[in-house]
């Protein structure tokens, strides 16, 4: 099985008590509850990708955190993995480090990134039932503004049509998701469990928009 999971930050104390206001009495405590989650989801052979700013911890500290969680691990760079460029680092418990990656999941195509692509390879690709086949996953934004506007983005060009190369006027495909571990209570989720979840975030949405 193949997992994704953004935007731990393992060891950001400021994160748990401003930005996400995640709240955990400490960062050990929240660092021992991602830890718990990761390994009740996760086998031995699993693979995980991971999409940035998985740790605010130093080499040792970080080095730690891996030798403890289940998996084959991947990883795409985020822009607080310091823990990456400390030369006491080791590289080992990754199968590979990337900026940028592009995989195929069950017949579809999934593009990794740590931020969100607007305009990403294979973004119009539809399966022989006229789904979209592409799906750009991400981190980066949390759940912050920025998710507002990606929304809001996405709403928009999935209202937007073009001629495709059959001929047909098809209305244009915008898959992002956001793979934020606290969408997901902090555990890796297949591509389909994305799925779902997104799905149902944006649901959510716009059920409370409407009871506004």
């Amino acid at each position: 099985m193949r997992y994704f999971i953004a935007d731990q930050h393992f060891f950001h104390k400021a994160l748990n008590e401003k930005m996400d206001k995640r709240g955990f009495e400490s960062v050990e405590q929240m660092n021992e509850y991602m830890i718990e989650k990761w390994n009740a989801k996760i086998n031995k052979n699993d693979e995980v990708i991971i999409l940035g700013d998985f740790s605010w911890g130093n080499a040792r500290q970080t080095q730690e955190v891996l030798d403890r969680l289940k998996g084959r691990l991947y990883m795409i760079k985020g822009n607080h993995d310091r823990f990456l460029s400390d030369k006491k680092y080791s590289w080992d418990r990754f199968i590979w480090i990337k900026d940028y990656a592009e995989l195929k999941d069950n017949k579809r195509k999934v593009i990794l990134s740590h931020y969100p692509i607007a305009c990403y390879n294979g973004q119009y690709r539809r399966d022989e039932t006229g789904q979209p086949k592409t799906f750009m996953l991400h981190g980066h934004i949390h759940k912050t503004q920025d998710q507002i506007y990606l929304d809001a983005y996405q709403k928009f060009v999935q209202r937007q049509s073009h001629v495709s190369v059959s001929g047909n006027v098809e209305t244009i495909p915008c898959q992002f998701i956001n793979c934020f571990c606290m969408y997901s209570d902090y555990a890796p989720m297949t591509l389909d469990e994305w799925i779902e979840i997104d799905k149902k975030r944006r649901q959510n949405l716009e059920s409370n928009v409407i009871m506004l």
